[in-house]
């Protein structure tokens, strides 16, 4: 069996497969993490900050976490495929 570099490494259509599969997950990676951010709100301001017990605020804190580094990273990410695809 002879080894051909050139059939091995195919970099275009890779990179077009691994675009594909990131544009597909980008709703879940994109909406998820809002979504669970918004439920430990809904439950923080239910639970906690109407009846006053302040047990329920390190779900305020873990939402408050998750909404800050979901933004940080998914700005980047669909800049990047936004350019990718003008490419």
């Amino acid at each position: 069996m002879e080894k051909n570099e050139e059939e091995y490494l195919k970099t275009e259509y890779n990179n077009l497969r691994i675009v594909r599969t990131e544009i597909l997950f980008t709703p879940l990676l994109v909406l998820l993490p809002l979504v669970v951010a918004g439920l430990l709100i809904n439950d923080w301001f239910f639970s906690g900050f109407s009846k006053g017990v302040s047990g329920y605020d390190g779900e305020l804190m873990l939402a408050i976490i998750i909404l800050v580094s979901n933004i940080m990273f998914d700005i980047p990410f669909i800049r990047s495929l936004i350019r990718f695809k003008k490419k």
